[in-house]
């Protein structure tokens, strides 16, 4: 068991980290939500029946672990503004504008200000393109992941991209009447 689990770790940690960063956008709640989905491994390697592939299993644990914190979050924002409570500042991480990891950030400025624009989609929208085109998955993928059909993806993808457009046509349509 040892031996399989250093094995999971080593093939699946980074993208399983990268996949945590851009649903959260804070690299410290990431790291922890990585341990986490990894104690969720620990716990529940016995049941994997293989009816999914590894990859498809992890990433679906990753997402329930990032719902579960951002519903978190929201039960302890939502806590704040109805008893006027100061919440430490763990309760709006994923509000934080942090940029993207370093190495990311200076290959490719395009890639950061399509991630910020990602903003404007829903929850679901933003999974779908996080696992589509920054985890490069297959459509069979993201739905096995997803626990989606794969028309259920295509159509929050085609939608997503929709989004995405609006909201950078309207900004470059800004930029010229600012000029």
């Amino acid at each position: 068991m040892r031996e399989e689990f250093e094995r999971l770790y080593e093939t699946y940690h980074h993208a399983l980290f990268q996949y945590l960063f851009y649903m959260v956008r804070n690299r410290e709640t990431a790291e922890e939500l990585v341990q986490e989905v990894y104690i969720k491994v620990l716990h529940s390697y016995n049941g994997f029946e293989g009816k999914s592939s590894e990859k498809t299993w992890l990433y679906s644990i990753a997402k329930h672990v990032a719902i579960d914190w951002m519903r978190s979050q929201n039960r302890k924002k939502r806590k704040w503004i109805g008893k006027q409570y100061e919440l430490s500042e763990r309760a709006f991480e994923i509000h934080d504008p942090s940029p993207l990891p370093d190495e990311i950030v200076e290959q490719n400025d395009d890639v950061q200000h399509v991630y910020e624009m990602m903003e404007h989609c829903t929850e679901d929208q933003k999974q779908v393109l996080i696992l589509r085109y920054i985890q490069s998955m297959s459509i069979q993928e993201a739905a096995a992941v997803l626990g989606w059909t794969d028309s259920k993806v295509k159509t929050t993808q085609h939608r997503a991209i929709k989004t995405l457009k609006k909201h950078l046509q309207r900004e470059e349509m800004e930029k010229e009447a600012g000029r």
